[in-house]
């Protein structure tokens, strides 16, 4: 069985959700958005843990950023080595940029695309920066191994999230 699998999606369409639901049907799987990454390594330099950050975001977000970009600007790829290097069968629920999705690819990642409509996505919360590039930089991939639609009820997503386990697995076997 593939231990990797890469979630991208426009904000709201459900990526947490969808990887919520997958980790109910896959044993083994942890969830490791890149985002965690960056807050552990803040937490770790600055002696917090990532639940008192989550509780402060607001205090800490410009620290999160800076230090996101200035690892960025020292390897492109530090923060998805940096999820990579932790042991285990992962799913990545935040993947927005085409390097981001490159590099996963590159790496066997089972990769699915959650989609819901601007006006779903809208009802659902306050978007913004539609037009930043961690929001539409994938938009014109076509090569996914699952594309979800996430404009239903939640019994929906849950469906979808079955169905993607269950072809995970059958890949296994027709592998082994």
């Amino acid at each position: 069985m593939r231990d990797l699998i890469a979630i991208s999606g426009k904000q709201y369409a459900g990526k947490d959700q969808l990887a919520d639901f997958l980790l109910k049907e896959l044993v083994g799987f942890y969830k490791m958005p890149l985002a965690k990454a960056i807050k552990a390594e803040f937490a770790e330099l600055y002696n917090l843990t990532p639940a008192h950050i989550d509780e402060k975001k607001a205090v800490y977000r410009t620290g999160l950023i800076t230090l996101g970009q200035r690892r960025r600007q020292q390897n492109p790829d530090y923060w998805i080595k940096r999820v990579l290097q932790t042991e285990g069968a992962k799913i990545i629920s935040d993947v927005r940029m085409r390097r981001e999705y490159d590099y996963f690819k590159m790496h066997h990642a089972f990769m699915i695309r959650i989609e819901a409509d601007r006006d779903v996505r809208a009802e659902r919360g306050k978007l913004v920066q539609e037009n930043d590039p961690t929001e539409c930089e994938l938009d014109d991939i076509e090569q996914w191994d699952f594309v979800v639609n996430n404009n239903g009820d939640i019994k929906a997503l849950q469906k979808q999230a079955q169905d993607i386990a269950t072809l995970i697995r059958e890949e296994a076997l027709n592998r082994s």
